[in-house]
């Protein structure tokens, strides 16, 4: 298949070599604003070398022009009025230079290292699609989440590869990546059963992936029917099956002695109820009624039972019944937004968690995927003490894979998140990042980030993502499909909901 030229490697300093080329294109007139543009930072280009079809991509592009090097020359030119191109040929001097890293050698399918440059004179061209589909490992018929950037190419990537190990979805506030999120959820609940289909908790602090859910009517596509959204009010602990450590994971104050006093007190009122439930309220009776416990242990374990009471979330029974909702090609939407308090909220996920890995061990719901919104919340750099729900998270990132137990960790401060969940994470999908301390944690904790990656994340535009990890061959730059289902309140900007309520609000009048 004939390739469209770009340019013709030339001699530097210090290249070619098998870690930078740079390569000459185009002339003044080719560049015109009539003209598009031939190449761009980021795109990818291939050149036929002694080994084999090597693939690289463009890093830097300079422009350069013999007659401006002078700047004494030029300066005094322009001061005194006279027209600088009309006495000299600019035009004909003028080069555009690209810099690329060569990224490894194609041949019969398989992708090697480069252990020797291209010659100088080699001619540099556009990579035939699909060679470069196979090059960065797309995987036909995986996740669709858009398209390569500069490269009429589907971004679709593997299921296994992006899951297996985990996912970090990164971006500031605004960047687009609740909108990522959303894509990803409609690829995963479009897959056929043949094609496999874990089931999906969706952990939504503010509502925002309720729109997945609503009815579309005719336009656009809908899931209702794969959806179930659970309201943090309807969510209930089954106090039976809380170990006295259980407790004490919620009570960090709670001592040795507390614990092992709570744990006979639990005893004796499972064998007193015979197999029927019971709640802390019925614990709380139990624990008064103890004759032999120590009055400054009982007023403790009291106080403690008390403050768990009051966060109206522990029942003789547990709601909803997860073995029943978990189902191939189902999820469920946790939607948080009605709990205010950190603390209800951090039981919760830690609670349900811990009920969800249990149940994928024993092999009673399919193999899940868990999105997990401001996962800062949840699992963050501090002390465990300061977040109960960081154990289990930290638990599942280490050993979610044995079990197919996948974490997908949306967050808009990295430096914030614990550095054991987001080592764990093969893949990182990473937005629009400018917050230098967020950016040095990045490339602390993942070993494929460099300097140039990290330059690229904070000059991205919304709606343009990098994929680096285990779901690609080598970083990639794309931009994010259109969603097909409905987008809540939260991707409105903020003049149009001013407008609407404002409209409402006369209408009242």
């Amino acid at each position: 298949m004939k390739t469209e030229s770009l340019g013709t490697i030339v001699c530097t300093e210090d290249g070619p070599s098998t870690e930078k080329i740079e390569f000459v294109i185009g002339n003044r007139n080719e560049l015109s604003t009539e003209k598009q543009i031939p190449i761009h930072v980021g795109q990818y280009v291939s050149i036929n070398a002694e080994e084999g079809l090597v693939i690289a991509h463009i890093e830097q592009i300079y422009k350069t022009n013999r007659y401006f090097s002078q700047i004494d020359a030029v300066h005094e030119f322009t001061r005194s009025g006279k027209a600088f191109g009309a006495i000299f040929p600019i035009d004909r001097w003028e080069y555009v230079l690209a810099e690329a890293k060569p990224l490894g050698i194609f041949t019969n399918g398989q992708v090697q290292r480069v252990t020797y440059p291209p010659s100088p004179g080699a001619i540099v061209s556009a990579p035939d699609y699909k060679i470069l589909s196979e090059f960065l490992g797309f995987s036909k018929g995986g996740i669709h989440l858009g398209h390569l950037l500069f490269h009429d190419i589907p971004a679709t990537f593997n299921l296994s590869k992006m899951y297996q190990k985990h996912v970090a979805l990164l971006a500031m506030s605004g960047a687009g990546k609740s909108y990522a999120a959303s894509v990803m959820l409609e690829e995963l609940l479009s897959r056929k059963p043949a094609q496999g289909r874990p089931t999906i908790l969706v952990i939504d602090v503010h509502g925002e992936y309720t729109g997945l859910a609503e009815s579309q009517g005719t336009k656009g596509k809908t899931f209702e029917d794969q959806i179930t959204v659970i309201r943090s009010p309807l969510v209930e602990i089954a106090t039976p099956r809380m170990s006295a450590k259980a407790f004490a994971t919620y009570s960090p104050d709670m001592g040795t002695i507390q614990v092992r006093e709570l744990t006979r007190i639990i005893r004796s009122l499972r064998t007193a109820r015979k197999g029927q439930p019971y709640d802390i309220g019925d614990l709380t009776i139990a624990l008064e009624q103890d004759p032999s416990i120590n009055v400054r242990t009982r007023e403790a374990l009291l106080g403690w039972l008390d403050n768990l009471q009051s966060l109206r979330l522990f029942g003789k029974t547990s709601t909803p019944e997860w073995s029943k909702l978990m189902k191939p090609g189902q999820a469920v939407i946790l939607n948080l937004s009605e709990t205010v308090s950190l603390q209800k909220k951090q039981i919760i996920v830690d609670a349900v968690l811990r009920h969800l890995f249990d149940l994928r061990r024993d092999g009673i719901i399919p193999p899940a995927i868990v999105f997990l919104e401001e996962a800062h919340q949840f699992c963050p750099e501090a002390r465990r003490a300061l977040a109960f729900s960081k154990g289990i998270l930290e638990t599942v990132a280490r050993e979610g894979r044995k079990y197919n137990l996948s974490l997908c960790i949306i967050s808009q401060r990295p430096v914030r998140l614990s550095t054991t969940v987001l080592s764990q994470c093969g893949t990182n999908i990473f937005l629009r990042i400018t917050n230098p301390y967020d950016l040095d944690h990045i490339r602390a904790t993942s070993e494929k980030i460099t300097k140039a990656t990290l330059t690229s994340i904070s000059s991205l535009t919304v709606g343009e993502a990098l994929v680096v990890g285990q779901a690609t061959r080598f970083p990639v730059f794309i931009q994010v499909r259109e969603r097909a289902t409905k987008e809540t309140a939260f991707g409105e900007d903020f003049e149009t909901v001013t407008q609407r309520y404002d409209k409402k609000g006369r209408k009242a009048d």
